[in-house]
């Protein structure tokens, strides 16, 4: 099986190996691999864990409460220390590195979502390595997605990612304590509608989701990424290879196959940000058959603008028969929209003062009506 974007989550085990400091061997080794997958054409992006543990190396090991302003302090201090680390390494390999840092408000904000999607889209086209970790530093407990499986699953999505892959110290999901009981085996695939509840119990949670980190979190994530058309891979990272072989198609740990494929996934998004008013863009004819032939809307196509909608709302697309065709999320909101109505678009720029996108709105970001 090929794959042409990878989301991989690494955690602080596997960063520090099982110790106190971050174990440089494990982070060239794998830096290696992620590199090998790139020049080879997959989009990866890496979801990294470690700041606060950089920082607990950096600060001598001391005692801090387990509050979040100590792990806040901690994680300002570490995260340069991680990317500089991620920077030198993978500069070896010819690989440039971004920093992205992410809160829950990220994803839920429609113009927040927009300009992330848009910036990673970017960094991804050219071939950068986006290293994404939660924004600790000035997170709070309201905007916290709380982890950085679940961050990953949020990622996937947000890219339309083909494989999440959750590094970790165990060989997978395992249907029972392999601590405790010698007979448990790795749960190979799951590929029902609904995690099935002695999954959530194996993993050391319920069939709500409730529980509290190792596993619970990976099969949560799981279970967010599966219904935004990702598939996700719980692999053990201390397996020689394991990034390279599973770009090559092996398949190791534990599987979890989507419930939605990534274009249902995206209507769904679309809808929720739908315009009950008036909100339209009639366009011309030109505009959709193009439309209707996979492409995207340029203002070049656009006729009229009716009613008020901001960027990153879902707005109706209205032919020149006055019937709706389509819908879309749209890059730009409707006051700036009324400026460039008919403009090509390399004239966005000139006469806004900036530009978000080429496209009013990208085809990827449609449902066209067939």
């Amino acid at each position: 099986m090929s794959y042409d974007r990878i989301v991989i989550k690494i955690g602080t085990s596997t960063i520090t190996n099982g110790s106190s400091n971050v174990d440089m061997p494990k982070l060239i080794d794998l830096t290696r691999q992620i590199s090998w997958m790139m020049h080879r054409g997959i989009q990866v992006t890496l979801v990294s864990s470690g700041a606060v543990a950089a920082g607990r190396e950096i600060l001598n090991f001391p005692h801090l409460s387990k509050h979040i302003p100590g792990k806040q302090m901690l994680s300002a201090i570490g995260q340069p220390r991680l990317m500089s680390i991620y920077m030198e390494l993978f500069r070896m390999y010819g690989i440039v590195v971004s920093q992205i840092l992410l809160t829950r408000s990220d994803f839920t904000n429609r113009k927040s979502y927009l300009n992330a999607r848009n910036t990673l889209d970017g960094l991804l086209s050219q071939n950068v390595l986006p290293v994404i970790n939660e924004n600790d530093t000035i997170a709070t407990d309201e905007i916290r997605l709380g982890d950085n499986d679940t961050m990953s699953a949020f990622v996937s999505g947000l890219i339309g990612a083909d494989l999440l892959v959750l590094l970790t110290d165990q060989d997978g999901l395992f249907d029972s304590n392999p601590e405790t009981d010698a007979k448990a085996k790795v749960i190979k695939t799951i590929d029902s509608v609904e995690i099935p509840p002695a999954v959530w119990e194996a993993a050391g949670g319920s069939a709500s989701g409730l529980g509290t980190g190792g596993m619970i979190t990976k099969v949560r994530a799981a279970d967010i990424a599966r219904r935004m058309g990702t598939s996700i891979m719980i692999a053990n990272g201390k397996v020689p290879d394991i990034l390279i072989r599973i770009a090559a198609g092996e398949r190791f740990g534990t599987v979890f196959r989507p419930t939605n494929t990534v274009l249902e996934s995206k209507k769904r998004f679309l809808l929720t940000g739908f315009r009950s008013n008036n909100a339209s863009i009639r366009v011309d004819n030109g505009a959709v058959k193009a439309i209707l032939s996979g492409k995207s809307l340029l203002p070049a196509g656009i006729k009229e603008v009716t009613g008020e909608f901001d960027r990153g709302d879902t707005v109706r697309m209205i032919g020149p028969d006055g019937h709706e065709f389509a819908v879309g999320m749209v890059n730009y909101a409707s006051n700036d929209l009324q400026k460039i109505i008919g403009l090509k678009a390399n004239e966005i720029e000139g006469t806004l003062g900036y530009t978000f996108a080429d496209e009013v709105i990208h085809h990827d970001f449609m449902i066209v009506d067939q």
